[in-house]
């Protein structure tokens, strides 16, 4: 297994560069720090310019100190690098063995050129160079396997990510609860992807692409920390579309600058701002316009201006006419999570408020796009100002994280079916551009060949996946679809199952989640629906309306959301009511997509309820994916077919809605005429054309799998 090797901020990078070529030609199993991380003590803080974290040899921090510097001077530097890893790692209950700490730190001083030192092989002190560093390793102490993904966790600083809940009231051993208390308590070390992505900041901008619980959030939240800790001077800003992400991230990045620094994070120089803003809360929208004494535009403005869907597009462009002209650089860094919700001229505002080099850090998943139909390229994301390329030996530009932690195999690979369309009986509404995505984000191809105007089968690889669910989770109970009679029917459903979930299965009410596809009637619909779980004695509250907007979950109540409010968040059991309402429609990519974002906000079980004919479609495609053992059997269009159907699942206009509203008014009234024997389509030249057009198009769009 190759050297893992994570580019932080590298002091000497000649010294770097060799030390890596070197463990890399000695085949070493584990991961090796540059510039990271950073050991905190009550009075400093210490950054080690590398660290190799391995079982054998164990865990090595390096020191690149000049030639020129004397022995008692190196033995000084080892010893104070010691004392520091050890003060650091002490902290963490499960690396102590009862009085003293589990895990020895070995500190080496590395020499890049062939120098050596009378006293090298010195058994307290180590003086490496390329030559006989495997002398030195074999001198080391390695790490104990009792320790090791602990000591894993605590050096990726991931320990705290999320308090462990007690869970008092499970008592059972096979209860759903308890099911939880055993998932919950698996360490969630990164992964090569997740450290590189965390940890690697290159001078300029980087891209991160992941699956919905591929951990970007974590990811950012963490790079935050790291750099805050670095260069406190910096003002870094953390931006997002959910405005319930807000206390998450405030959660997470405090946490993690403890870890790193030993002190809460300033968040007078790290700023956790809503993309947009509010009256009573900055955003990078309102905070831009402020510095160009500029009045910021509020949703209600914007929305009768540009339109419900177009609102913060048009509120950014009109901003960005006066950016352009007098730029204002605010920040030295920014992340941007939830970026495919995110309108072009909010990149290139982003743009011109941050300083050079420009570090941008946009991280987004495009099938959780619930306004637009793809991600723009980066090309045209930045006007032209931004290109990302990945360089051997250099901190990555592109980094694409392939394992889903959040979501069993079987519910993402039906989110993955429903939200492209890969069993629907007209085909497809939706592909990736880039057809090598499958394979990155943790697909195989298991026959046919993954080209355009090809047949293949796709399945989750093995590896895409952690071995928990496997072994606490069926795929029968993971996901379950249901029909009703009406809305009231299903509504009632899903209270009594709630009601078995908190009083049989021993979940809490916090564990449940219950999405409203449509964000237009989420308020309408949720007084029905709270009436149902009323009466089973359940209390409940609408995210962001009957609740702060920043607040989403609440202790002893289950959260209703719209589809808007709940990504972002996850829960361990999820109700997506009325899934009939994403089967088919003019806007079937928002509408596919919103069904990949509500699956894929589960972290155990999610049950999809519907009523009506429509639920019938999806009934069917769900159906399909389970007769094909949960993989993915396709035809792949042409890149020209593929435009096509972005052209004709796309969102709508104003304009084109009102006209689409017109001529279905129209096709009643013609029906309605045909039906009762005033016209025959025989004896009108212009029905007997629609007719011969529509069966074309039926016709032209039926799919085309294997």
């Amino acid at each position: 297994m190759a050297l893992d090797i994570v580019w932080g901020n590298v002091k000497n990078s000649t010294a770097a560069k060799i030390l890596s070529e070197t463990l890399q030609n000695l085949a070493i199993d584990g991961t090796l720090y540059l510039g990271y991380p950073i050991m905190a003590s009550a009075d400093n803080s210490t950054t080690v310019q590398a660290l190799l974290l391995s079982k054998v040899p164990g865990l090595v921090a390096f020191n690149f100190p000049p030639i020129e510097t004397c022995v008692e001077e190196l033995q000084a530097q080892q010893d104070s690098l010691a004392y520091a890893i050890e003060g650091s790692l002490g902290r963490h209950d499960a690396l102590r063995e009862g009085r003293r700490l589990g895990v020895t730190a070995n500190i080496v001083s590395f020499f890049p050129a062939s120098n050596s030192f009378t006293n090298e092989t010195n058994d307290k002190y180590y003086f490496a160079y390329p030559k006989n560093i495997s002398l030195i390793f074999t001198k080391c102490a390695p790490v104990d396997e009792s320790f090791f993904r602990s000591l894993v966790a605590a050096i990726q600083r991931v320990t705290t990510i999320k308090p462990i809940k007690k869970r008092t009231n499970v008592k059972g051993t096979d209860s759903r609860g308890a099911i939880l208390k055993k998932l919950e308590v698996q360490i969630a070390n990164l992964d090569q992807w997740q450290k590189k992505a965390a940890i690697e900041t290159p001078e300029g901008a980087q891209r991160v692409r992941g699956l919905a619980g591929s951990g970007k959030t974590v990811v950012l939240a963490l790079k935050a920390a790291y750099l805050h800790a670095e260069h406190p001077e910096w003002d870094i800003a953390i931006t997002f579309n959910t405005r319930s992400l807000s206390q998450q991230f405030f959660d997470l990045v405090e946490r993690f600058s403890i870890e790193h620094s030993g002190d809460k994070p300033n968040f007078e120089k790290l700023h956790i701002l809503h993309a947009w803003g509010s009256y009573s809360a900055s955003g990078i929208y309102s905070t831009i316009a402020d510095s160009l004494n500029v009045p910021a535009m509020d949703f209600g403005t914007a929305k009768n201006q540009y339109g419900y869907n177009n609102a913060f597009h048009g509120a950014c462009g009109e901003l960005l006419t006066y950016a352009k002209s007098q730029p204002v650089e605010l920040y030295d860094a920014v992340l941007i999570d939830e970026a495919q919700d995110l309108p072009v001229p909010f990149f290139q505002l982003v743009y011109l408020a941050t300083k050079s080099p420009k570090r941008i850090v946009w991280a987004y998943d495009e099938l959780q796009n619930l306004n637009n139909t793809q991600m723009t390229s980066v090309q045209h994301l930045f006007n032209g100002n931004v290109s990302i390329n990945n360089v051997e030996n250099s901190p990555q530009q592109d980094i694409i994280l392939p394992i889903c932690y959040r979501n069993t195999p079987w519910a993402l690979t039906l989110a993955h079916a429903l939200g492209f369309g890969i069993y629907r009986d007209d085909g497809l509404v939706q592909l990736f551009d880039e057809l090598s995505l499958w394979q990155e984000i943790g697909y195989q191809i298991d026959s046919g060949n993954l080209n355009f105007d090809s047949d293949v089968t796709l399945s989750r690889r093995s590896d895409s996946c952690p071995r928990f669910f496997d072994d606490l989770l069926t795929k029968e109970d993971a996901v379950i679809t249901k029909k009703f009679e009406d809305e009231i029917a299903q509504y009632e459903w899903i209270a009594e199952q709630i009601n078995k979930n908190i009083t049989e299965d021993e979940l809490d009410p916090d564990d449940i989640l219950i999405i409203l596809p449509n964000a237009l009637t989420a308020k309408t619909k949720y007084p029905l629906l709270a009436q149902s779980l009323q009466r089973h004695g359940i209390d409940s509250h609408l995210a962001g309306v009957s609740s702060r907007s920043d607040v989403f979950f609440i202790r002893n109540s289950v959260v209703v959301s719209s589809i808007y409010r709940a990504k972002g968040n996850e829960a361990p059991m999820v109700y997506l009511a009325n899934s009939n309402y994403c089967a088919q429609g003019y806007e079937l990519i928002k509408l596919r997509n919103t069904l990949f974002t509500a699956i894929t906000r589960s972290r155990a079980w999610v049950r999809l309820c519907g009523y009506g004919r429509n639920m019938d479609i999806l009934i069917d495609e769900i159906q399909r994916t389970v007769d094909n053992s949960y993989k993915l059997k396709f035809h792949v269009p042409t890149k020209g077919e593929l435009a096509e159907l972005r052209l004709i699942n796309r969102d709508r206009t104003p304009e084109e809605k009102e006209k689409i509203r017109k001529a279905e008014e129209s096709a009643k009234g013609i029906l309605k005429l045909i039906e009762d024997g005033t016209l025959s389509p025989s004896n009108s030249a212009a029905l007997q054309s629609l007719l011969e057009s529509l069966g074309k198009n039926q016709t032209s769009t039926k799919p085309n799998q294997s």
